[in-house]
């Protein structure tokens, strides 16, 4: 279960599948979940599948340089498939660094602080 930060009106979601072949993923990673609580005005509606790409896990990971990373929760943002693009305008608590090794530059850009 993964909370959602971005402002596309999903809570909660639910990753059902990790496109790369892996079985954990890390920052960075797009996976396909399902949305399981969103507001009943948003762009995304309960039950939609989406892709999204993981912002924060709790999982700690290592970076090149030898330092571990680890977040207080496992978040995703919702992104267009085919662009990488966020859906939403704005996104909420601070992102990993890994995102801008894998080209995610808008996120970064509207992200408030990138760890």
């Amino acid at each position: 279960m993964l909370n959602l930060a971005d402002n596309t009106g999903a809570k909660k979601a639910q990753c059902i599948h990790i496109t790369e072949k892996k079985s954990v993923a890390k920052p960075g990673d797009i996976i396909t979940v399902v949305i399981k609580e969103a507001a009943p005005s948003g762009m995304v509606k309960k039950s939609e599948i989406k892709k999204a790409v993981v912002a924060r896990t709790r999982k700690e990971f290592r970076r090149p340089s030898g330092i571990y990373i680890r977040f207080d929760d496992n978040a995703a943002i919702i992104i267009d498939p085919k662009t990488k693009l966020p859906i939403g305008t704005r996104i909420f608590g601070p992102v990993a660094r890994e995102l801008k090794e894998k080209g995610f530059t808008k996120i970064i850009s509207l992200a408030p602080e990138v760890l």
